[in-house]
């Protein structure tokens, strides 16, 4: 797997939220509250949020960095 393969599925939305839906069952399965498991899906969501953001813009220097050489 090649790294923009990689990259392209961390900053996948449907990744995050399947991952955040995940949880949020664990949370609720094995006895947590529902305040928790939203605030828990809330927590990954803006994680990934930022993750996103992070590799936008590394692919974004890369790229204006490969440009000026």
């Amino acid at each position: 797997m090649k790294k923009e393969d990689i990259i392209r599925k961390l900053t996948s939305r449907k990744l995050w939220v399947a991952i955040a839906a995940f949880v949020s069952g664990l949370i609720l399965a094995f006895g947590g509250n529902e305040s928790t498991a939203t605030t828990v899906s809330g927590v990954i969501l803006q994680g990934a949020a930022v993750i996103g953001y992070l590799f936008a813009e590394g692919l974004t220097d890369a790229a204006r960095n490969e440009r000026e050489e």
